[in-house]
Order: C-alpha cells, then sequence, then structure tokens
C-alpha cells in the first residue's frame, strides 16, 4: 500500500494558521450488496458490447478474496476437497478442473472451452475466467480482452456451470455472498490497525499554540520538524523554543483514544465466525476455534462430514454436467474417486 506520509494541508486566515499532514489514505470501495441485486437480478443488457452485464462486479469479488485471509483461504480449500473426489480423463487436466471448481466457488459460475481437432472432435476442455466469461442475448458466450478484440464462442462449444439464481438465469451467483459486509468489515479493521500503528499508535493529536512570539518563521520551521518526524519506526522527540514564552505557550491535545472505540478482536473474531458460516466451513478445518469452545474439535470427522454434504456432492455436479455434453464421449467421462 503507498501512502503519501508527506502530503499536507494548510489553511491560513488573520486569525491564526492551522495544517495538517497524511492527508491521503488509500480507502476500500463500499459493495453493498442488496443495492446491486434489484427486482431485475442485478443484471442489465449492454447493447453496444452486446451481452448482459453480471449481477455483482466480478473484479471487486476476486479483490475482496485476496483481501481477507478467512474467505479467500476458504475458497480454495473448497476447492481443493471438491477436486480431490473426481477422478479424471484425458480431455480435463487436473489444474484446469481446479481452475473451473474455483471459478464456481467464487463467482457462482464457471466454463469449460471445448477445443476441437480437425475432425471436431473434443480433444480438450480449457478453463476460461469467469471474470471475462459474458453471456451474449442468443445464448452464446463473449470472452473479453484488454485489447477490446473480444473472442466469440458458440454456445455448443461452451460447457456452463451456474449456481440457481431466482432472480435470474444468465448468471450465476455465488453462495457466500451474505458473508461479503462481514468479509469487507474484517479487512477495513485490518487496514484501520495498520494505519493507527503506521500513524504512531495514536488517533492524531491537535497542536495548539497561543504565543504571539512564535512568527511565520518559526511556525514554519516547527511545521517542517513535525512532518520531518513522521514515519514508520521515527518516534522523535520535538524540541522547541520560544523566547518570553509561559508554560502554556504549546498544548497537545490528543484527538481520541483508539482503546475506548476500536473492539479490534471482537470484529476480527466475529467476521471469521460470519465467513465459516456463509461457506458452510468447519471451523476446524480453517484452523479456527470455534466461538464457545477450547478446541478445534475432531478435525477428522468434520473433514468426513464435509466432504459428504458439501465436497462429494458439487464434485457430482461437475461430472454430471461434463458427462451430459454431446460432445465428450463415454470414454472420456469423469468419475467420483471410489
Amino acid at each position: 500500500m503507498d501512502d503519501n506520509i508527506n502530503s499536507s494541508l494548510t489553511t491560513t486566515s488573520p486569525s491564526g494558521t492551522m495544517f495538517s499532514f497524511d492527508t491521503e489514505w488509500q480507502q476500500a470501495t463500499p459493495f453493498d450488496v442488496l443495492h446491486s441485486i434489484d427486482d431485475t437480478g442485478g443484471i442489465f443488457f449492454d447493447d453496444y458490447n452486446d451481452f448482459w452485464v453480471p449481477p455483482l462486479d466480478r473484479t471487486a469479488l476476486l479483490q475482496i478474496s485476496k483481501s481477507n485471509p478467512y474467505h479467500g483461504p476458504i475458497i480454495f480449500s473448497r476447492r481443493n476437497m471438491a477436486a480431490e473426489q473426481i477422478q479424471l480423463s484425458p480431455l480435463l487436466k487436473r489444474h484446469e478442473l481446479e481452475a473451473f471448481i474455483f471459478n464456481y466457488c467464487l463467482f457462482g459460475d464457471a466454463a469449460l472451452l471445448k477445443i476441437r481437432n480437425r475432425l471436431n472432435q473434443v480433444v480438450a476442455l480449457e478453463c476460461l475466467s469467469s471474470v471475462w466469461l459474458r453471456v451474449k442475448k442468443d445464448g452464446n458466450y463473449k470472452y473479453l480482452q484488454r485489447d477490446g478484440n473480444h473472442k466469440d464462442y458458440a454456445n455448443n462449444d461452451v460447457i456452463f456451470m451456474k449456481q440457481y439464481d431466482p432472480y435470474q438465469q444468465v448468471y450465476g451467483v455465488p453462495d457466500y455472498i451474505g458473508g461479503l459486509q462481514s468479509a469487507m468489515l474484517n479487512t477495513d479493521a485490518t487496514l484501520f490497525r495498520r494505519k493507527y500503528y503506521k500513524n504512531g499508535a495514536h488517533c492524531g493529536f491537535i497542536f495548539y499554540t497561543s504565543d504571539p512570539s512564535l512568527d511565520s518563521t518559526k511556525e514554519d520551521e516547527l511545521k517542517q520538524a513535525m512532518q520531518g518526524s513522521k514515519g514508520v519506526g521515527n518516534f522523535r522527540s520535538l524540541f522547541v523554543n520560544i523566547p518570553n514564552g509561559n508554560k502554556d505557550s504549546i498544548k497537545i491535545i490528543p484527538v481520541g483514544d483508539i482503546a475506548t472505540k476500536d473492539d479490534f478482536s471482537t470484529i476480527k473474531s466475529v467476521t471469521a465466525q460470519d465467513m465459516l458460516s456463509a461457506h458452510r466451513f468447519p471451523a476446524g478445518l480453517a484452523g479456527i476455534i470455534p466461538s464457545g469452545t477450547a478446541n478445534l474439535g475432531d478435525p477428522l470427522k468434520a473433514d468426513e462430514t464435509y466432504k459428504k454434504n458439501e465436497s462429494i456432492p458439487l464434485a457430482r455436479k461437475v461430472i454430471e454436467l461434463i458427462n451430459a455434453d454431446c460432445d465428450v464421449k463415454e470414454i472420456h467421462h469423469l468419475k467420483l474417486v471410489a
């Protein structure tokens, strides 16, 4: 994170001067799921580009998964556990299967592109990133490219799997959607603490002077000295000499005490439990001690239960979808691991 530690804001008036530094911070953009999904399901048709726009911003979903210590790793675990239940065929390599399941868990839908030979036979299946895949009005697909030369794929060249959404049947919606706010709150709490410690373990203060002997030149020198003492590892004392001043010439007024206004541990704990609930993932397998208990429980029992209720059903859904495609020969069918 590239924070601008030299930025400052100065306001001068006949009655006095005020200045501050470190005024610019990178801020996370709020992501209100309830407002992004309306009666239309959150999708609309882009006439210019000729495709349906997904109900949730795919880039935002990806960024959130990378910024939260629980949300992203749980998705990887769900992918690994489901992929491990599938016996591969020559059509589908392990990394393509894992990418397909990862897209499905993260975005709510996933797609495999059929690679054909000169005889029009399917010889391989390759995963298409759900971040860039769009559905056209005619049911075909458009794969976005950074240079604007988007690729079009026919419906019969793509195997598309999506989670059911009652609002719309164009795209899938991830099953953890109810936990997004907790994921972002967890991240925001961590960022706030980082900024707090980077600021010198305080929330800021008002440096108040009322001595008439402090002229503009000395004000500038004082300002530069305070800015020079700011930064990671810089905990410097400041010497100020005001001739003919008094003990009340300078006052340091703290803005607030973080200890009384920030419940960091509780926020981290509650949001972690929320993410486990949103993903229906056992706390013991995530390395988190469940609330109200003193240990992780039996991880083997948790693994068996999760495999039965989540991993195998997801693996079976993938297998049935691919095997049901008319271009996938029976000798290339996937199977559940015995």
